[in-house]
């Protein structure tokens, strides 16, 4: 049996604000997360405790994305293991930045732009759609324009990579020229598009098609419990 009480007190703590966000969110926390939590500046440190808890029999990663995190040892004073994190294993996606749902904002236009190892989520294939994990990315939303279709600010939207939409789907819509982005339904009408929020406190925007480029289509949400 392991002895609970040989891990330092971060490590504790480490392991403890792990078990719990993997509770309450179905996916682990990254390295930054980690590290804000359990006040510690360096990612390095959090690094080498969370290989000391591998070490120690509690926790396993998977390769070097700091999201394959999954609890394997049983926590003291804790009424429940997260044993369903990794079962089945989760698809790594890559976190590609944020968008609106409210005003459109700013996002690197390039979807593919460099990813550091620390910007995958763990990701339910069931959440995928069937998809490859390489055709899809991922987006954290600000804002509250979408909250009739139960996206909330803080909320991460699972899309697959795509340029083109149906009327009423919910995609990422890149205006060029503003050189911002949105999240909202999509409709194409006669002269224009209609970018549609889901809540009646915003108006609709309508663009001309030029200035629309769809980056993706809205597949799933990973809600942020806040």
């Amino acid at each position: 049996m392991k002895d609970f009480n040989l891990l330092s007190r971060r490590q504790q703590n480490m392991l403890r604000f792990m078990h719990n966000y993997m509770l309450e969110r179905g996916f682990p926390p990254s390295i930054r997360e980690i590290g804000e939590e359990c006040d510690i500046g360096s990612t390095s440190v959090v690094n080498y405790n969370l290989n000391k808890l591998v070490d120690a029999g509690y926790i396993v990663r998977s390769g070097k994305v700091s999201r394959g995190l999954r609890i394997v040892a049983a926590i003291p004073g804790v009424a429940q293991a997260p044993r369903v994190i990794g079962l089945p294993a989760p698809n790594q996606v890559a976190l590609v930045g944020r968008i609106a749902a409210g005003e459109p904002i700013s996002l690197p236009e390039d979807i593919g732009h460099h990813i550091d190892e620390d910007d995958y989520i763990a990701v339910p294939p069931q959440l995928l759609g069937g998809y490859d994990e390489g055709e899809v990315f991922a987006l954290t939303v600000r804002g509250d324009s979408m909250v009739d279709s139960m996206i909330q600010d803080g909320d991460i939207v699972i899309l697959r990579r795509q340029n083109t939409a149906d009327n009423g789907e919910m995609v990422a819509a890149w205006l060029p020229d503003d050189n911002e982005t949105t999240l909202k339904h999509f409709y194409r009408e006669a002269d224009n598009i209609r970018l549609q929020p889901a809540n009646m406190a915003y108006q609709p925007l309508y663009v001309h098609p030029a200035n629309c480029e769809i980056k993706g289509k809205v597949l799933s949400v990973m809600r942020s419990f806040r």
